[in-house]
């Protein structure tokens, strides 16, 4: 059982949330998306297992999910990307982006905050140090490339946000 903070829009805690009960109307869970650049300007993707319910086989962010009861933003980078591709982010290396209020996307009700984060990183991966089975595969792209996935309808659209806020970082 995964259990949440429960936000109010200002981002105060109002309460918890077990995941996969229904989120009240004026309360949010927290979210990261963890996106990764080398010193060559490409960006760490991932391929979403087949397993996964949603987006199955499609190419997403380095990583990301839902922050835990008692974790900050920075915690859950952390957290997820240890997690899903296996890599000890530094800390220092990391800065938010941008961060938004969702009620709802393409339909969904998703009553999230999602912090996107933007890590710089310069070194392997290597899945085998993954603890959870969410990641089929992860390769280094250049944004043209992350460009032409998109277009071939390989890449989750929720996530078309990279080409004007994270591709263009300086």
């Amino acid at each position: 059982m995964e259990i949440w903070d429960l936000y109010d829009k200002n981002r105060n805690i109002i309460g918890e949330h077990i995941r996969g009960n229904e989120l009240p109307d004026n309360g949010y869970h927290l979210v990261v998306h963890v996106w990764i650049k080398n010193p060559k300007g490409q960006f760490l993707i991932s391929q979403r297992a087949a397993s996964r319910k949603q987006n199955p086989l499609m190419w997403e962010l380095s990583s990301g999910g839902s922050v835990l009861k008692g974790e900050t933003s920075l915690q859950g980078a952390l957290r997820e990307t240890k997690e899903e591709i296996g890599v000890d982010m530094d800390a220092d290396k990391g800065k938010i982006v941008f961060s938004e209020i969702r009620k709802f996307v393409n339909g969904f009700r998703f009553n999230d905050i999602v912090d996107v984060w933007l890590f710089e990183y310069d070194g392997e991966i290597d899945l085998s140090l993954a603890t959870t089975d969410e990641v089929a595969q992860a390769k280094w792209l250049y944004p043209s490339e992350i460009m032409e996935l998109h277009k071939q309808g390989k890449f989750v659209n929720t996530l078309t946000y990279f080409f004007d806020k994270i591709a263009q970082d300086k």
